[in-house]
């Protein structure tokens, strides 16, 4: 049995090696047909899914489950090579009637027909092992929509009804379903950045991102807590997982809060709203900005989106940085040490012992900051996205073999090529779980009933349009991949706000946006629970406490829909002047500090629930994007002054009757 298991394993590190190499190679270089690579590529993750994830964790080592793992596999071969050789011109002779798969759509044979639905069905399992049940089952419910559509109600959008044949061929046989846009985002652009934070980390960079950051933050009010939000906020820009990137950050960090006396829900809840803020990050953002670049109309360029998400993702780690800032102070963190946990000397040891392990050096920083600031140069230059990383990696390798400490190897390069397949497994197949939806919304025509009813609804009231976007991005959100979140609403409803006249990148972003904050909003907020499991926390305090620490990030997205110059663009979509992006930054930063207050119980002193109540007034009128505009082109009106005139009078008023107050935690 131990043979078996070690065959096992050397097979799983065969086919991660040849997934990377496949990626980099047709990615740059491209010898097959797009469909034919997308197969090759997904049907070597899916093969991968079903070797290392099993059946269920309760049947891992029963011999009928890993052979039905073996039958998977083998079955995922032949459907996968099948539709290579009916794709590529290199096996013209067998193909059937002499016409290409793609050329004989809508009139496929029995055995097309076959072949697509035992792919779907290792699309589903492929999904449900990688991701859990809600992708698969929402795919499943959308297939039973496109086959019995015409006995829907009417609030379920009815339709004629296709028969299986056509539904099998819409999608898994050609390129509006599984082998679309989705797993052609995950192909082009995503798996190479996950390959290239594997090199990263491999080398050491990526711990040197917390060690700096200890270094920098550690002393301040708070240190302890900036510390997570900075480290979490650089590294989720490169995984774009909020759940990846709190299982990472959060080992390190929450020891790290904990041993300077944060409470467990406290530090569980910051290190999990750093972390879902992380995609929101530029330059890489994770699997959304790359979406984007196939489904924003009109077409808008990666650097434009860049651009646009700069703005956001400062306002939202300020908030987090002046919440941590605030909290210390409240429960003077730094001084109070008496205020811990009785099992907080646990943490401490362990915040000892990071920092008293071989921690990064100076060589490990050159490689993060030359391997991300080629990136951008490469960017800058003109290079394409996936060119660009392809070359930061190079220079990342090169860079590597300074010093054996960071050096890449052969055998450490085996190591990260499989690290890097393993994590882009559950986005292979969520992406080809995706596909299925796309492939019936296209079918069906459901994409463009839902926005034509949202509008109604709405009665043209943008922001009436814009919470049941929020309520559905947050909906959906629950238990999926942001990325995969944010796919699904921008084909079904994004069509919606552009009626409503938005900016058609602000009104996308909103969708990204709610799709990440889902991953703090409870009852299902994975990156809460799993920051929950780190430092021990109730699962639902940890919740709450994420929820209420991220709270900005529920408050932008309407803010950006409202004032584009947070994006630097006009109302009309074009770059917007510069003293409007600087006034409209300078006044939501504004309204982060009262708000941050309020959210921490500290301004000038600890304050009582009665005492936060005008501040987040104060703050919400300072956002409030009103009419009465004390100019055209000015995104400012006589409510954000006055919003600023409460806040300045409850600050005055608190410093003038500041005295001690017994503190709460």
């Amino acid at each position: 049995m131990r043979g078996r298991g070690t065959v096992r394993r050397h097979v799983i590190q065969l086919l991660s090696v040849a997934l990377c190499l496949f990626t980099l190679a047709e990615v740059n270089y491209p010898q097959l047909s797009p469909i034919s690579q997308l197969a090759i590529f997904s049907g070597l993750g899916l093969v991968l899914c079903f070797l290392a994830i099993p059946l269920h964790p309760r049947v891992r080592d029963a011999g009928w489950s890993k052979a039905l793992d073996w039958l998977l596999v083998a079955l995922t071969g032949a459907v996968m090579t099948f539709v290579v050789v009916q794709t590529e011109p290199a096996f013209e002779s067998l193909w059937f009637d002499g016409s290409s798969l793609g050329d004989r759509a809508g009139a496929e044979v029995f055995l097309d027909h076959l072949i697509g639905a035992v792919g779907l069905l290792l699309v589903l399992e492929g999904a449900r092992r990688a991701v859990g049940p809600a992708l698969p089952l929402l795919s499943m419910a959308f297939l039973a929509y496109a086959a019995w559509g015409q006995s829907m109600p009417d609030w379920l959008f009815p339709h004629r009804g296709y028969d299986v044949q056509r539904i099998v061929g819409q999608t898994f046989l050609h390129s509006q379903g599984v082998f679309g846009v989705a797993l052609k985002v995950m192909f082009t652009y995503v798996f190479l950045f996950v390959v290239f934070g594997a090199f990263l980390e491999l080398t050491g960079a990526t711990s040197f991102i917390i060690t700096y950051a200890r270094r920098l933050l550690g002393d301040t009010p708070g240190g302890p807590a900036k510390v997570a939000i900075l480290s979490s906020g650089l590294m989720g820009s490169l995984s774009g997982s909020a759940v990846a990137n709190t299982a990472t950050t959060g080992t390190f960090t929450i020891p790290l809060m904990r041993s300077a006396g944060f409470h467990r829900r406290t530090a569980a809840g910051i290190e999990a709203a750093a972390s879902s803020g992380g995609a929101l990050v530029p330059p890489v953002m994770g699997a959304g900005a790359y979406m984007m670049l196939e489904i924003v109309e009109p077409p808008v360029t990666y650097l434009e989106i860049v651009r646009a998400a700069l703005l956001p993702a400062i306002l939202y780690y300020l908030s987090l940085f002046l919440i941590a800032h605030f909290r210390a102070q409240r429960l003077a963190v730094e001084d109070q040490t008496q205020r811990r946990d009785d099992d907080s000397q646990e943490f401490e040891e362990a915040a000892e012992a990071s920092e008293s392990a071989n921690e990064p050096g100076a060589l490990e920083g050159l490689i993060f900051f030359a391997g991300l600031g080629s990136l951008i140069v490469f960017l800058l230059i003109g290079f394409t996205v996936f060119r660009s990383v392809t070359l930061a990696m190079v220079v990342t390798l090169v860079l590597s073999w300074s010093s054996p400490r960071t050096r890449l190897g052969p055998r450490r390069l085996v190591e990260g090529l499989s690290k890097a397949a393993r994590a882009g497994v559950p986005l292979v197949a969520a992406a080809a779980s995706v596909g299925i939806v796309i492939g019936v919304v296209t079918l069906t025509g459901i994409g463009s009933k839902l926005p034509a009813t949202i509008l109604p609804l709405a009665q043209d009231n943008l922001f009436l349009a814009l919470l049941l976007i929020m309520a559905s991005s947050i909906v959906l959100g629950m238990g999926l991949p942001s990325a995969v979140c944010y796919l699904l609403l921008a084909t079904l409803i994004g069509p919606a706000l552009g009626g409503l006249g938005v900016v058609p990148l602000a009104a996308h972003l909103f969708i990204f946006y709610f799709g990440l904050m889902s991953m703090v909003t409870p009852p299902v907020a994975l990156a809460a629970y799993t920051a929950a499991s780190i430092s021990g926390s109730r699962i639902m305090e940890t919740s709450f406490a994420a929820f209420r620490f991220a709270l900005v990030g529920f408050v932008l997205p309407f803010l950006f829909v409202y004032r584009p110059q947070l994006l630097m663009l006009d109302p009309s979509g074009d770059v917007a002047p510069w003293p409007t992006i600087g006034l409209a930054f300078g006044v939501a930063a504004l309204g982060i500090v009262p708000l941050a207050a309020a959210v921490a119980g500290h301004l000038v002193r600890p304050l009582g629930l009665a005492e936060r109540l005008p501040l987040l007034v104060a703050a919400g009128l300072i956002f409030l994007p009103a009419a009465g505009r004390l100019h055209t082109d000015l995104p400012l009106s006589a409510i954000n002054l006055a919003g600023t005139g409460l806040f300045a009078v409850t600050w005055f008023w608190l410093r003038r009757a500041h005295r001690p107050t017994p503190v709460t935690s």
